[in-house]
């Protein structure tokens, strides 16, 4: 008889929750409301936990809930980017107010073939097949392995897991790879004399801690074996043909951003430093990171949004190791001829987002043989404007504001999340020239 109490204790939410439309007295609230929270159910979440999905939330039961925060909380766990659907659906029934939390799960196990862009290049097309099992154990782990073929070979093994104590807040990732990457410095070309590649061989661990909603540390240890087919002082950190470097450092970010994959709210700080080679093998610098982007929407739902990034390096730094724009870092409107390399980099942004179509679903549940959870999708139109500019320096240089690289433009996101973003812009630089521009993901 005691375990069928419980019983009905456990799913008494769920029978109301699909019953309350027959209820007399049941509410849905909609529009502006304001209410206090009695109960929270979870429906749809057939692996994931639900301690998962709570702990993104900034409100629990007791507090008072109104459609921003509702739609602040929706958007966190979307980011969570293991769920196609998110709903919040607050009713009230028999006097209790609840909050039905509807989720979809996304396919989590699954091989699949790949293009991608190296450096955002259209000509450094890299290719394979990745083996991907997500949100393992129900826990939002992460397993990939993968073989990359095309422009720089490579091969992968990546795990990482958000919540090694869940108690303690304890995060890890781990990596082991194999590689072999092309140069990059047009200095290093131009001293050896042609193009060359590097082999590197290597693995890392990071382990931190997640201090309330939106602080995290972490520490990083990693080993890299960088062997090149010559000796050349600079294109070498250390004394010979092959570099041992070892790097530990560590990271503080602060993150209130709603939606991770297209935020439209809230603030990123980044930062981060790097002890290199610590002395082995004569191998002794320092890399320091600084990333601040802010979101905000106003008005009939446009979003400003800017970033300020620094990156800065301290003593004899290698050439694979230079700070780069025209590479990751990209200024639009010098997106394709503005490569440019140096110890130190600075990069500036500022946008306006617009979204054509908010948000719509996009179900292709009607093609066979593949699973309904990688058929369905969030999709939105975002129209853009932007305006970048950036610059590289020397150790012995000053940054001069003569030396920016700047362009304007306008552009359109296509997102269909969780699983992809694409961009096409137009853009106008400094010296007068435009470019047109597809891009995968977001610009920042």
């Amino acid at each position: 008889m005691f375990k069928f109490f419980r019983l009905l204790i456990f799913i008494l939410p769920f029978i109301l929750s699909s019953s309350f439309a027959a209820e007399n007295d049941t509410l849905f609230y909609k529009d502006n409301f304001s209410v206090i929270v009695d109960s929270i159910i979870i429906k749809g979440n057939d692996i994931t936990e639900e301690s998962i999905i709570l702990r993104e939330m900034t409100f629990t039961i007791g507090d008072t809930l109104n459609p921003e925060l509702a739609e602040y909380n929706r958007e966190r766990i979307y980011s969570l980017n293991i769920f196609n659907e998110v709903k919040l659906i607050p009713f009230k029934t028999s006097g209790i107010n609840y909050l039905l939390i509807d989720i979809t799960e996304s396919w989590y196990i699954y091989p699949l073939p790949f293009i991608t862009l190296k450096d955002r290049d259209w000509d450094k097309l890299s290719y394979g097949v990745a083996v991907s099992i997500r949100n393992f154990r129900g826990r939002n782990e992460t397993l990939i392995g993968i073989l990359a073929l095309g422009y720089d070979p490579s091969v992968n093994l990546i795990y990482r897991n958000p919540n090694l104590i869940y108690d303690q807040n304890i995060f890890l990732s781990t990596n082991v790879s194999y590689n072999k990457v092309t140069n990059r410095s047009d200095e290093a070309e131009f001293l050896y004399g042609s193009q060359f590649e590097q082999k590197i061989v290597g693995g890392n661990l990071v382990i931190g801690k997640r201090f309330g909603l939106f602080q995290r540390v972490s520490l990083t240890g990693s080993f890299d074996y960088i062997e090149t087919p010559f000796y050349l002082p600079g294109v070498n950190a250390s004394d010979s043909r092959i570099d041992r470097l070892v790097t530990l450092g560590a990271q503080y970010t602060y993150d209130t951003r709603d939606l991770i994959q297209y935020p439209s709210n809230g603030l990123f700080v980044l930062l981060g430093y790097n002890f290199k080679g610590i002395g082995i093998d004569n191998i002794n610098y320092r890399v320091a990171d600084f990333d601040l982007r802010e979101y905000r929407t106003f008005f009939d739902h446009i979003t400003a949004k800017w970033r300020f990034g620094l990156r800065h390096t301290y003593g004899n730094v290698p050439f694979y190791d230079y700070s780069y724009l025209g590479l990751a870092e990209r200024i639009r409107g010098h997106f394709f001829n503005g490569k440019r390399e140096g110890n130190s980099l600075m990069i500036g942004s500022v946008e306006l987002n617009y979204p054509i179509i908010k948000e719509a679903r996009i179900n292709l549940d009607f093609i066979p043989l593949l699973p309904k959870s990688l058929l369905s999708y969030r999709f939105a139109l975002i129209a853009e404007l932007f305006a970048d500019t950036g610059t590289t320096w020397y150790k012995n240089e000053s940054v001069s504001t003569k030396k920016f690289d700047t362009g304007y433009g306008a552009g359109l996101s296509v997102l269909l999340l969780p699983y992809a973003i694409f961009r096409i812009e137009a853009a106008l630089n400094d010296n007068g020239n435009t470019e047109f521009i597809f891009d995968i993901g977001t610009s920042f």
